[in-house]
C-alpha cells in the first residue's frame, strides 16, 4: 500500500479507480457519499479535488508526530471543522483556509450536504528534502508560511479578492491532458503568492460555535423540516431547546450560512418543487405540506424562489 493509499484508507476511504497521474478514493455512509481525486504533484505536495454529497465522516486521522500544513478551498456547500476540543468554525463558498497539523481538526461535516473544493497538503519535511533547490530558487520558506499565518495557533481563513484566490480558481479549469503539469506549475505561484498577504488585512474572523450550542441548532433544524406544515417563532424554539434567541440566530447562521427564516423558505419551496414534479397532487393540497393555508401567498413565494409559478413550474418539468 503507498502512502496516499494509507492515508485516504485511514479516512475510511477507498480507492476507486487509478491511472498514471491521479487516485480517485471514495467514501460512503447513511448519509450519502463523497470523492476524492488525489493528485502528487511534488514530494510531499499533494492537490486534492473534493466533491462531497453528505452530511458527515468519520473524524480524520493523522500519523502522530507529523509536520504538515494544508491549503483548502471552498466552491460550493459549506464544510464544518472542529478546530479545538468542542469548539466549531465553518469554511464558506470562496474561502480559503490554511490550517496545520499542530491544531486539532479531526472532526470533519457538511451541514448543507454537499461540498466542492480543493485541497492542497504540504508534508513540510518531506517537500523541503525532496524540493530544496526548487523552493529556494522561488524563494519558497514553507516554514516561513507557516509563521507568517500563525497556523500553529489556529486556522486562517481569508475570502476573496486575493492573488491567491486567482491563482486557485484557475486550477478548477485545466485541460485533463496537462493537468499534472499545470498543477506543478500552480502550485508553485500560490506558494509564492502566499508572500503577498498580509494576515491583518486579508484575514476573516471567524467566531467559534461550541458543541453544545451546534447540537441544538442541528436538533432544531431537524426538528423544523420534519415539520414543514408549521411555523415556529423564534421564542418557541429557544424555550424548547434551551437557547437563547440571539444564540440561536448567530449559531445557525454560522452553521447553515443563512438565517433560519431564509433556510425554511428555500426548504419548503425545494420540497414543495419535488412533490410538484413527483406527484400528481393539487396545488392546494402541496401549499398546505410546505406550511400554506393561502394558495396565491405560496403562489407568490414559490415564484420568488423559483422563479416561475407552481403550474408552470410543473408544466415545464413534465
Amino acid at each position: 500500500m503507498n502512502k496516499s493509499d494509507l492515508f485516504f484508507s485511514q479516512q475510511n476511504m477507498n480507492l476507486l479507480c487509478r491511472d498514471e497521474s491521479c487516485s480517485v478514493y471514495q467514501m460512503k455512509n447513511e448519509t450519502g457519499d463523497g470523492t476524492a481525486t488525489y493528485y502528487e504533484v511534488y514530494p510531499g505536495i499533494g492537490v486534492m479535488y473534493n466533491d462531497f454529497h453528505m452530511e458527515h465522516c468519520p473524524s480524520r486521522k493523522f500519523e502522530q508526530n507529523t509536520h504538515t500544513f494544508a491549503i483548502h478551498h471552498c466552491r460550493e456547500g459549506r464544510v464544518e471543522w472542529e478546530v479545538s476540543n468542542g469548539a466549531y468554525l465553518y469554511l464558506a463558498s470562496g474561502d480559503i483556509m490554511l490550517d496545520s497539523s499542530a491544531t486539532e481538526n479531526n472532526h470533519c461535516s457538511f451541514p448543507v450536504s454537499h461540498y466542492h473544493g480543493i485541497t492542497v497538503t504540504i508534508s513540510v519535511p518531506e517537500a523541503v528534502e525532496g524540493l530544496g533547490d526548487l523552493l529556494s530558487l522561488f524563494s519558497i520558506d514553507l516554514e516561513q508560511i507557516e509563521q507568517q499565518f500563525a497556523l500553529k495557533t489556529r486556522p486562517f481563513i481569508m475570502h476573496g479578492n486575493s492573488v491567491p484566490d486567482h491563482v486557485i480558481s484557475e486550477l478548477y479549469q485545466v485541460p485533463d491532458n496537462i493537468r499534472l503539469e499545470y498543477l506543478r506549475v500552480k502550485i508553485l505561484e500560490l506558494l509564492v503568492t502566499l508572500r503577498t498577504v498580509d494576515p491583518t488585512v486579508l484575514g476573516v474572523e471567524r467566531p467559534y460555535f461550541y458543541k453544545t450550542q451546534v447540537e441544538k441548532v442541528k436538533a432544531i433544524m431537524s426538528f423544523m423540516t420534519n415539520e414543514p406544515e408549521r411555523h415556529f417563532t423564534m421564542e418557541e424554539l429557544s424555550e424548547k431547546f434551551d437557547i437563547s434567541t440571539s444564540a440561536l440566530k448567530q449559531c445557525f447562521k454560522g452553521v447553515y450560512g443563512t438565517a433560519i427564516y431564509t433556510y425554511m423558505r428555500n426548504y419548503r419551496m425545494d420540497l414543495a418543487a419535488s412533490l410538484l414534479t413527483q406527484t400528481d397532487e393539487p396545488i392546494t393540497v402541496i401549499a398546505g405540506k410546505v406550511g400554506y393555508t393561502n394558495t396565491s401567498k405560496f403562489s407568490e413565494a414559490f415564484k420568488k424562489v423559483k422563479g416561475k409559478t407552481p403550474l408552470e413550474y410543473r408544466k415545464i418539468k413534465i
